[in-house]
């Protein structure tokens, strides 16, 4: 009787074939022929509209499986990982980033060259990953929420695959004289209280829109989301606060709130909008809470927190 490790025979692949400047579909081919010769059979799913995703796991036997491969963005990986969890599927994952920030594989440095991405995915090596959740939704890197977070999802999709993340700077610059503050209450062990904010993260990840020291102290599975508010300040401020974000100094500016916690409510009289790894999020009030170690997620290295050989 052949044992469990001998029927792990297939991978699925779950790709977003216009995230980006399409290097991920100009190399499928090349992806699928590396696997095909250590005998591993690509299922692949194609990203779109539909549910195909879903029928797909939820038909799954992971006994013959040994992984996921996602391609594509943070938003990719999302909706993959929020797949996998309502089908309570447990296999490692293996990122192609190929979007546009890509901050969830930055914090596991996952290379940007086709070959070293591929040679990642066929190995065995893994670390965990917590995941974030929000009402009845899951993340992975990001929450966001503000004025600002409108930035993203106005910023059009050709754009933002053409210019990538200078996209987001630029139209972030014009939106600075359109900031409006909003009141939201905080409740959490760490913190309660009541703020009048711009803009506002919930950190799983190090990374957020490019920026690359945006938590820069965050440990991505040690069952804590970093929290960051950024309060109403005159607009004089701003450039001394856009600078300290670079610096990744800016939670010990007077004009953010930080802390972290495993669990937070927010609330607002007003209707304030939200964003989930770079789509659109959930609708006010939000309960945050975290699934610690959640996900498995291969990596190059063995030195990585809580990485496995």
């Amino acid at each position: 009787m052949a044992n469990s490790n001998s029927r792990k025979k297939k991978v699925l692949l779950f790709y977003n074939p216009n995230s980006g400047s399409g290097m991920f579909k100009n190399n499928l081919d090349l992806i699928i022929s590396k696997f095909q010769a250590k005998k591993t059979m690509v299922i692949p799913v194609r990203a779109g509209k539909g549910d195909m995703l879903e029928f797909a796991l939820q038909d799954m036997d992971q006994q013959e499986y040994a992984k996921i491969l996602i391609a594509g963005g943070d938003g990719t990986i999302n909706i993959c990982v929020n797949a996998m969890i309502r089908s309570g599927i447990d296999l490692p994952i293996a990122i192609f980033p190929s979007g546009t920030a890509n901050d969830f594989a930055y914090y596991f440095d996952i290379p940007s060259e086709i070959g070293a991405m591929t040679d990642i995915a066929l190995g065995n090596s893994f670390t965990y990953a917590d995941v974030g959740k929000v009402n009845d939704k899951f993340f992975i890197n990001v929450a966001a929420m503000g004025t600002l977070v409108d930035v993203s999802q106005k910023t059009d999709p050709d754009v933002k695959n053409t210019l990538g993340i200078i996209s987001y700077y630029l139209k972030g610059i014009t939106e600075v004289p359109n900031l409006k503050p909003t009141i939201v209450r905080l409740a959490s062990d760490e913190y309660t209280g009541e703020e009048n904010m711009y803009f506002m993260l919930i950190m799983n990840g190090r990374s957020a829109g490019g920026f690359k020291r945006i938590s820069p102290n965050a440990v991505i599975n040690d069952g804590l989301l970093d929290v960051m508010l950024f309060r109403e300040m005159p607009l004089i401020d701003f450039a001394p606060l856009l600078i300290s974000v670079l610096q990744g100094n800016h939670t010990e500016n007077k004009n953010v709130l930080f802390f972290r916690t495993s669990k937070l409510k927010l609330e607002s009289d007003v209707d304030i909008s939200t964003d989930i790894d770079g789509e659109k999020g959930e609708k006010f009030p939000l309960t945050f809470e975290v699934l610690q170690k959640r996900l498995k997620v291969l990596t190059k290295f063995n030195d990585m927190p809580g990485a496995i050989w």
